[in-house]
Order: structure tokens, then sequence, then C-alpha cells
């Protein structure tokens, strides 16, 4: 059983950064492609990012394309989000996904989900 733990949201004005971070426990955590997911009140879960087992490849939902980045660390088992320019509609609970042979962009492919961490962008 794989442990997610993101820590790292918060309050952050429009046009500001924050970086996500979240740990695992309890598995291989190099054998699991790792995503980032969101969801807004009265929102679907949305896709933000995911990252291969490597660190390789990346993949991003086209809301954050160019300001958002994924990498991860396999010797710390923790992957990131690196999120800038942020805008209001960037407000959302965050969460961190871990999972074998996804579809980066499906959510219901992951196997392990954290507890998610509310980011807040104020206009």
């Amino acid at each position: 059983q794989v442990r997610l733990v993101e820590s790292g949201g918060g309050l952050v004005q429009a046009g500001g950064s924050l970086r996500l971070s979240c740990a695992a426990s309890g598995g291989t955590f190099s054998r699991y492609v790792m995503g980032w997911f969101r969801q807004a009140p009265g929102k679907e879960r949305e896709f933000v990012a995911a990252i291969s087992v490597s660190g390789g490849r990346t993949y991003y939902g086209d809301s954050v394309k160019g300001r958002f980045t994924i990498s991860r660390d396999n010797a710390k088992n923790t992957v990131y989000l690196q999120m800038n320019s942020l805008k209001p509609e960037d407000t959302a609970v965050y969460y961190c996904a871990a999972g074998d042979y996804v579809i980066p962009s499906i959510a219901s492919q992951y196997d392990y989900w954290g507890q998610g961490t509310q980011v807040t962008v104020s206009s």
C-alpha cells in the first residue's frame, strides 16, 4: 500500500508561485507514474500534470502548459509541482496520485491518492 502526502499549498496572489510536494511511502516509488490532479468546488477532477517513472517524460493539461512544471526525485520518493504565474482559476484542491501503466491524464487509472492540499489564488 502506497501512502501519498501532499504539502506546499496555501494562499497566493495572482501572478505568484507555489511549489507542491508529494511524499510517498510504503511502496516502490520509482515503479509508479506520478500525477497531479485538481478539483475546484462544483467541478470535476481535472488533470494537471504527470511524469513517467524515470522522469524522462512529462505531460500537462492544456490550462497549465508553460506555467507548471512537474518533476520527481526517486531517491527522495517525492514528486513536485512548480506552479508559476498563478491565476485565480487555478484555485482548487490539488491531489497527488500514483499508478502502474496508466494513461497519464485519466484519473481512474491511478491506484493511490493523497488527501489533497488547498491552493487558493487571490485576484
